[in-house]
C-alpha cells in the first residue's frame, strides 16, 4: 500500500503541470491536482507530528481554509478576508452547475469525483492510508483516460466516466461497508475518542485536530463551554446520559446486556461529551464516537449522523447529497445490500452490544433553505424504485442485526453562539431540559385521559394558518386496562412536553399548513398538506416562486421519493415553557424540530414511533398500555414532525363518537380543566 501510495503521489504532482493542456478539462485538473497535493503535505505533516503538532491557532486556521474554502460562499471568503487563488463555490469545479458550464455533460461526473477528491480529508487526518490511495487511484485512472483522448483527438463520452465510477463504487462497496458500520458498532481505531479524552479542552487549537471544518461558531461554542464551571458540565451531560439510561428503564429493556453506545455531537462540546463518557463508562458502556459521511459510499446531506463539524457551505452537502443516483442501478443496489448484510454478519457480536445512538444536536445558527441547483444529481422518479428498494432492503438487515426491541436512544439539544444572548439562552436551555417530571406526568394524564374518552380530534388553524383537519383515533377494547397516547418524558426525547399516538388512516382527512417550519434542517415556507384517508393526497409550499420546483422539493425531502405518506403520528406538544422562551427572545426560526415539536401539536409522515417493534408492549405511568401502535401500513422507512405552533392554533379539541366536544385549546391557551398551569409560562407574551 505505501508503495501504491508513494506512485500515486508522485503522479499527481506531475499533473499540476501537464493538465494544463487538456483543452476544457485542464482547468479541472489543475485544480483537483493542487488540492490533492495540499491533501498529501497535510497527511505528510500529521503523518510526523501528530493532527495539531506545534502549529500555532493562526496556521491552524489557515489549513483549515485550505480543505474548505472552495466551498465557501463569497460572503464568508470575504468575512474571513481570503485573498488567495482559492475559488469560492460559485466558481468551483465541485459546484455541479459550474462543472457543467464548463465541461458540459462529462463534468456531471467529474464533479462526483472532486467530491470523492474532498471526502479523503478524514482519511488523511486518521492516516488510512488504504482510503487515500484508492481515491487516488481513482482520480488517476480517469485523468489518464481523458488525457490519452485528448492527445487522439478523441471526444470525451460521459458514459466512460460513468462506467469508471460506477466500478469504483461496484468493486468497493463491500470493503467501504465494512468500514462504515465497523466504525459505527466498534470504538475501531478510536480517532476521535483518543481526541476527547487525552486533549486539552481549554485549548481551542484542540478543535482543529479532527479534520472538520472549524468556523467562528465552533471556536466560540468551545470557548464557551471551556469557561462553564463544573457542576453545569455535569448537569448538562447527566441529562443526556441519564436520560438514555431511562429509555431502557421505561420501555423495560436490559441495558445490562449491552457493552456500547454512539455518541453523535458537533464539535465545540468536547467537555460535555468527555463528561457523558465517563458517566457511560459508569454505566457499563464504552463510547463509540465516528465521524459523519464524507464520500459518495456514506453522505447524506446536510443531515449528520456522527460527529462533525461546522458545515462550510450546507449548499454544497444539498446538492452532493444524492451523487449516487447518477450510478445507481439494479445490480448495484443488490451488490450495496449484500455489502451491507456481510459487514453485519461478520460484526455479529459487536451489533448484539450496541445499546444505540445518544445525540447531542445544536441550534442557533442562521436558517438554511437551499437554492436550485439544475445539474445536482437526483435520484428523481425515474430511480425512485431502486433507492426506495435499497432503503428497505438495508432497514431490514440493521434491524435483523440491531434488534429494536433491544436497544434505544436519546437526543438532546444545545444552542450554540450565533443565537445571540448565548449565556441568558443556553442557562434557559438547560432549563427547558431539566423540567418537572412529576407536574408534566400528571398534566399530561388529564389531556390523554380526555382523548381516550375521544373518537377523534378536530384542530382549526388562525392568524393565517388554513388548517383544518380531523385525525381518527384508536377504539379502546378495555378503557380501564388500555390508553390511546402514550405519556411522553424526559427520557429518549429530551425535553419532555407531549402525548402522542398512531392515528387510524381512515377517517383522517382536511388540510394542515404551516406557514414556516424546518424540516431535517430545511425551511419549508407555506407547507400545506392534503390529508385523504391519512395519507398525503396533495402538496405544495412557496419555496420558489415556480409550483413544480416546490412540489420537487416536497417530494425529496419530505416524501423521500414516496408517491405518498401516510400518518404515523398525531401528538400534542405541551412544553409552553419552551413556546415561551422563544416569544421571548424570538428564536422560532432557530430552534430543532426536538424542542419546536413539544410547542404545539404536531403530525409525522412515514412510519409510526413504534416501528419494527409493535409487538413490545408499552405502559404509561397510570400503569395502561399503550395500544395504538399501528397504521397497517408497509414500513416507509421515514418519519418526519410537523409542528404547528399554539400561535397558529385557533382550534383543538377532542370529540366524541356522539359528538360532543372537549376543548383542548382554544386561541393558542390550553383551556382543558387541569391543565392550567401550562399557561402561566404564557402569561405577558
Amino acid at each position: 500500500m505505501e508503495e501504491r501510495y508513494e506512485l500515486a503521489k508522485e503522479r499527481v504532482l506531475e499533473i499540476t503541470e501537464e493538465s494544463k493542456g487538456l483543452h476544457i478539462y485542464g482547468p479541472f485538473f489543475e485544480s483537483s491536482a493542487k488540492y490533492i497535493k495540499g491533501l498529501l503535505e497535510i497527511h505528510e505533516d500529521i503523518k510526523g507530528n501528530g493532527p495539531i503538532g506545534d502549529h500555532t491557532i493562526e496556521e491552524l486556521r489557515e489549513r483549515n481554509i485550505f480543505l474548505y474554502g472552495n466551498i465557501f460562499t463569497k460572503e464568508l471568503s470575504e468575512q474571513k478576508g481570503i485573498k488567495s487563488d482559492i475559488d469560492t463555490y460559485d466558481r468551483s469545479f465541485l459546484n455541479p452547475d459550474y462543472a457543467y458550464e464548463k465541461m458540459g455533460e462529462a463534468g456531471k461526473y467529474l464533479c462526483v469525483l472532486y467530491a470523492e477528491i474532498r471526502g479523503m480529508i478524514p482519511f488523511v487526518f486518521e492516516c488510512d492510508i488504504e482510503e487515500i490511495v484508492i481515491r487516488l487511484e481513482l482520480f488517476l485512472e480517469i485523468y489518464g483516460y481523458i488525457k490519452n483522448a485528448c492527445e487522439d483527438g478523441e471526444e470525451i463520452p460521459s458514459e466512460t466516466l460513468k462506467e469508471i465510477l460506477y466500478y469504483y463504487v461496484y468493486d468497493y462497496t463491500e470493503d467501504e461497508s465494512l468500514r462504515i458500520i465497523k466504525k459505527q458498532l466498534s470504538r475501531d481505531n478510536g480517532f476521535a475518542n483518543r481526541i476527547i479524552e487525552e486533549c486539552d479542552l481549554k485549548d481551542v487549537r484542540t478543535l482543529y485536530a479532527f479534520g472538520e471544518y472549524v468556523g467562528e461558531n465552533e471556536e466560540k461554542t468551545f470557548e464557551a463551554i471551556a469557561d462553564l464551571d463544573e457542576d453545569t458540565i455535569d448537569l448538562m451531560s447527566a441529562t443526556f446520559t441519564e436520560g438514555f439510561k431511562r429509555g431502557f428503564v421505561v420501555s423495560k429493556k436490559d441495558l445490562s446486556k449491552k457493552k456500547t453506545v454512539n455518541v453523535r455531537y458537533r464539535l465545540g462540546f468536547e467537555r460535555v461529551v468527555r463528561k457523558s463518557v465517563q458517566q457511560f463508562e459508569a454505566m457499563g458502556l464504552s463510547s463509540i464516537i465516528y465521524r459523519a459521511g464524507y464520500d459518495i459510499f456514506s453522505r447524506s446531506g446536510i443531515y449528520k449522523a456522527g460527529y462533525y463539524g461546522g458545515l462550510a457551505n450546507p449548499q454544497f452537502d444539498e446538492d452532493h447529497k444524492e451523487d449516487m443516483s447518477l450510478l445507481l442501478d439494479g445490480q448495484l443496489v443488490t451488490r450495496r445490500v449484500e455489502g451491507i448484510k456481510a459487514a453485519y454478519e461478520s460484526l455479529k457480536k459487536e451489533a448484539d452490544e450496541w445499546a444505540g445512538p445518544a445525540c447531542m444536536e445544536i441550534f442557533g445558527e442562521d436558517s438554511f433553505a437551499p437554492a436550485e441547483c439544475v445539474h445536482a444529481p437526483r435520484f428523481g422518479k425515474d430511480k425512485q424504485s431502486l433507492i426506495t428498494d435499497f432503503r428497505k432492503r438495508t432497514s431490514k438487515i440493521t434491524n435483523e442485526y440491531i434488534k429494536r426491541e433491544e436497544r434505544s436512544f436519546t437526543i438532546i439539544a444545545w444552542p450554540i453562539p450565533a443565537i445571540g444572548n448565548y449565556e441568558k439562552i443556553l442557562k434557559e436551555i438547560i432549563k427547558v431540559n431539566t423540567l418537572p417530571v412529576e407536574k408534566y406526568q400528571s398534566i399530561q394524564q388529564v389531556i390523554i385521559d380526555t382523548l381516550d374518552k375521544s373518537d377523534h380530534i378536530h384542530l382549526k388553524g388562525v392568524n393565517g394558518n388554513k388548517t383544518n383537519l380531523v385525525v381518527k383515533l384508536a377504539k379502546l377494547n378495555d378503557p380501564d386496562k388500555e390508553t390511546k397516547y402514550e405519556n411522553c418524558l424526559a427520557d429518549v426525547n429530551i425535553p419532555l412536553g407531549e402525548v402522542f399516538t398512531s392515528p387510524v388512516l381512515k377517517g383522517t382527512n382536511g388540510v394542515l399548513h404551516v406557514k414556516e417550519v424546518f424540516l431535517n434542517d430545511l425551511k419549508f415556507k407555506n407547507i400545506e398538506l392534503n390529508i385523504e384517508d391519512g395519507k398525503i393526497k396533495d402538496y405544495t409550499c412557496t419555496n420558489y416562486e415556480d409550483e413544480k420546483k416546490n412540489r420537487e422539493f416536497i417530494e425529496e425531502n419530505l416524501l423521500f421519493h414516496h408517491p405518498t405518506l401516510p400518518m404515523g403520528e398525531a401528538a400534542i406538544g405541551t412544553n409552553t415553557y419552551a413556546y415561551a422562551l422563544a416569544k421571548r427572545f424570538d428564536i422560532f426560526n432557530k430552534l430543532p424540530i426536538l424542542i419546536a415539536e413539544k410547542m404545539g401539536p404536531h403530525f409525522a409522515f412515514g412510519d409510526t414511533c413504534y416501528s419494527n417493534e409493535e409487538s413490545v408492549k408499552v405502559y404509561n405511568p397510570d400503569g395502561k398500555e399503550m395500544i395504538a401502535k399501528e397504521n397497517g401500513e408497509p414500513y416507509t422507512y421515514c418519519h418526519t414532525d410537523i409542528t404547528i405552533p399554539y400561535d397558529e392554533l385557533g382550534l383543538l379539541e377532542a370529540v366524541s363518537a356522539n359528538d360532543e366536544s372537549f376543548p383542548i385549546i382554544e386561541n393558542g391557551r390550553f383551556v382543558l380543566e387541569g391543565c392550567e398551569e401550562l399557561n402561566v409560562p404564557l402569561e405577558g407574551i
